[in-house]
């Protein structure tokens, strides 16, 4: 996988389009919301989510969507909505894991050297 921000290997998703909807702290409270209920129609979110009005959430809601990190429903009148699991959000948790990994190998190898160190001081 390419450790490049600004695009994904599956797919061809814009990463920008992803960070740019977590930036955000209603979507990532829609988010929130949506991995407790599995699924929500806009009203049932707009409900639990009262720092915004509907109209707020349905945009919000729309961003998402186009990110690739929700999915939606249409039932009658009714849009439902869920994370989309196989969409950007692994692509970022995967590009995440790519750029930290080896960072958090060489601050363990550095924290082993320093206690070795430190045992053959003492």
């Amino acid at each position: 996988m390419s450790t490049d921000p600004d695009a994904f290997a599956g797919g061809g998703r814009d990463a920008g389009l992803a960070f740019d909807a977590l930036a955000d702290p209603v979507r990532r409270r829609i988010l929130t919301v949506l991995a407790e209920s599995d699924e929500c129609s806009a009203g049932e979110l707009a409900d639990r989510i009262t720092s915004v009005g509907r109209t707020a959430v349905s945009t919000h809601l729309r961003v998402l969507r186009i990110a690739g990190l929700v999915s939606e429903r249409r039932s009658g009148r009714f849009r439902y909505y869920s994370i989309e699991p196989g969409g950007a959000a692994a692509d970022v948790i995967a590009l995440l894991r790519s750029l930290f990994q080896s960072s958090l190998g060489e601050a363990r190898s550095a924290a082993e050297n320093a206690a070795g160190r430190q045992e053959a001081a003492g």
